[in-house]
């Protein structure tokens, strides 16, 4: 059942709870007076954006700080073994791959 906000004739304000079908007058519990119903401000819901989640807002920093705690950078992770650490990793001969050539710079004038 919903709660209702009423106004008498004389200015007083009050909130009722009663069901969507009750038709009866209500009368205003200071001074007797019948009541009209307003418009209330309604609950207070904010439903924007793609979903209805909290974490739906979360600001950048947030999101970029759960990142990094979460372990998104490959350099904190440890490197995982398939075996003791005397063997090299299946399909090597324990040498790592030739280095690239790097291009020359231009010359600056």
């Amino acid at each position: 059942m919903p709660t209702y906000v009423y106004r008498c004739a004389n200015g007083h304000t009050f909130e009722l709870f009663h069901g969507i079908s009750d038709e009866s007058p209500k009368r205003c519990p200071e001074c007797g007076s019948e009541g009209q119903r307003v418009p209330a401000g309604g609950a207070g819901f904010l439903f924007k954006g793609s979903g209805f989640y909290v974490t739906d807002y979360r600001s950048k920093g947030y999101k970029e700080s759960a990142k990094k705690e979460k372990g998104g950078g490959s350099a904190d992770k440890p490197a995982a073994s398939g075996g003791s650490a005397s063997t090299p990793p299946s399909g090597g001969s324990g040498e790592s791959p030739p280095a690239k050539p790097t291009p020359p710079s231009p010359a600056k004038e």
